[in-house]
């Protein structure tokens, strides 16, 4: 069989040999639905007609990359406004996720975005999350939209049931999701600043030999806000960035995530030295206007300068890590630092109270371990059957265990889902934690209904089940074992669902 590089190096092209690359074209998306391997093998013969030598028409190179671009319906104009990314902050960007410049997201993380369950359903509060890498952040997403739609939407304690969450309409899904982005970016930016990034229809910069370009973020475009309740207009506005098929839409949105954490100042500034976000800039092009000064769009001329990147980012992290995602089976996942910036707007890379200055030992360390600060609105569980079988838990501390709102996201067995109840003095009347329900929702297509599940820590312990056949999932459902993190001993009733996880 003729070496397609050969193909594409020629300095002209045959019929059979266009024959030939259209066959090409169906490989890559057969490709679609394989291992991260299988597309980063794609991506290498990608990189292959990017050569020099590579004669191939503009047509065809394309169409070779069409399967990860983003539409054109999802790319806003250049003259938005906004600031367009430097090559400086794409390559710092790359370094804080993965460790280094040449690591690109899969097609699995490229096709993700934030889809919503059918409208005025019995999920139609939810998100779909297929597995994989994504589902952490899709899991976090859901969790605050969950936080809205019974605790900040209505003050009214009588919607705040299953009910109400079964009557969620497309626009009312649109402005829940657009909320709870606003929400988690605006806590990243410490309450003060937060930075969204769009896709634009151009290229912002020319990659150099040290970076690995995407096609996707060499086009992003930053806007800068300081005033969170347009933030989130903002966002409504362009909300087809985010929950539409082809937008990368998770991408986006961890990318505006690390933005808001970290970039406040790390952008392109004008000469007096302070951010300048949509509202700042479309302000200083009026007063320009009335000078007699035309200023529109990417026109608008600046003296800009290049700040530090990263240093709030950087100090949040420490010694056992420091980039966000990792390889594991396949694809990338989330560092338990990513999730708790998610969830605490902070990125501590452990789930424990505090920092820690000392080993098991007492013995000072060198660098102290950064764990979690502040209690959040949302809190996480987590239980591995894996660890617990090795005698190696992981003990989260109780600023995660016991949030302001009852909405955990769980990490089960290394699979993300949610659990919550519809009740919100459940956390602050001790009472209530002797017998209540909480919701299980895992995200997954197959799952049709919310799981209700009744939790009782009053009146009696629990025990395993007998008829195990010898399988620990039966014996020890991981659900269960999880709750019991959090109510240790509790007796959980499936109130006839079959237990599932």
């Amino acid at each position: 069989m003729v070496d397609y590089k050969q193909v594409l190096a020629s300095t002209t092209l045959q019929p059979s040999r266009l024959d030939y690359i259209e066959l090409l074209q169906q490989d890559v998306k057969q490709i679609q639905d394989r291992s991260f391997e299988g597309v980063q093998a794609l991506e290498d013969s990608e990189d292959a007609s990017r050569t020099p030598s590579a004669q191939i028409p503009q047509s065809y190179a394309h169409q070779l990359i069409l399967p990860y671009s983003v539409p054109c319906t999802l790319s806003i104009a250049p003259s938005l406004g906004g600031y367009p990314v430097l090559p400086e902050l794409a390559m710092s960007l790359r370094k804080i996720l993965f460790g280094n410049t040449f690591y690109i997201f899969s097609y699995e993380w490229k096709k993700s975005f934030f889809k919503f369950r059918k409208p005025c359903s019995a999920l139609s509060y939810a998100l779909e999350a297929e597995k994989g890498g994504p589902r952490a952040i899709q899991m976090a997403v859901q969790a605050h939209i969950i936080k809205h739609l019974l605790f900040t939407q209505s003050a009214d304690p009588e919607r705040c049931n299953m009910e109400a969450l079964g009557k969620v309409s497309e626009r009312e899904q649109e402005n829940a999701l657009a909320t709870a982005l606003a929400d988690i970016l605006w806590k990243a930016g410490e309450n003060c600043t937060a930075t969204v990034a769009l896709v634009t229809s151009e290229h912002c910069f020319t990659p150099c030999l040290d970076y690995k370009p995407d096609n996707f973020t060499e086009r992003l475009q930053l806007f800068i806000f300081k005033k969170k309740e347009k933030m989130k207009i903002f966002i409504g506005e362009h909300i087809q960035c985010f929950n539409e098929e082809g937008s990368h839409g998770v991408i986006l949105f961890l990318y505006s995530l690390i933005f808001s954490r970290s970039m406040a100042r790390a952008v392109r500034l004008p000469p007096g030295g302070l951010s300048m976000g949509v509202e700042q800039r479309k302000g200083e092009e009026k007063r320009q206007n009335r000078k007699g000064k035309q200023v529109t769009g990417t026109g608008f001329e600046l003296c800009f300068h290049f700040f530090p990147i990263y240093p709030r980012l950087q100090e949040d992290l420490d010694l056992t890590t420091t980039h966000l995602l990792y390889f594991s089976v396949g694809n990338f996942v989330c560092h338990q630092a990513l999730l708790n910036l998610l969830l605490t707007g902070r990125a501590s890379p452990n789930v424990f109270n505090g920092r820690q200055l000392h080993d098991e030992h007492g013995t000072s360390l060198v660098h102290p371990l950064n764990g979690v600060l502040t209690r959040g609105d949302v809190g996480y569980l987590y239980w591995s059957r894996e660890q617990t079988e090795h005698a190696a838990e992981t003990v989260v501390g109780s600023m995660l265990k016991t949030p302001k709102l009852p909405i955990w996201v769980c990490n089960i067995n290394g699979t993300y889902s949610v659990l919550f109840s519809t009740k919100r003095s459940l956390l602050s009347d001790w009472k209530m934690e002797h017998h209540f329900h909480l919701c299980f929702y895992n995200g997954q297509p197959s799952q049709g209904n919310t799981t209700v599940l009744t939790i009782d820590t009053h009146s009696h312990h629990w025990e395993a089940r007998r008829d195990d056949h010898g399988d620990p999932e039966r014996r020890f459902p991981s659900v269960e074992m999880t709750i019991r993190t959090k109510w240790e001993g509790a007796a959980v009733d499936w109130n006839g669902t079959v237990p599932f996880f």
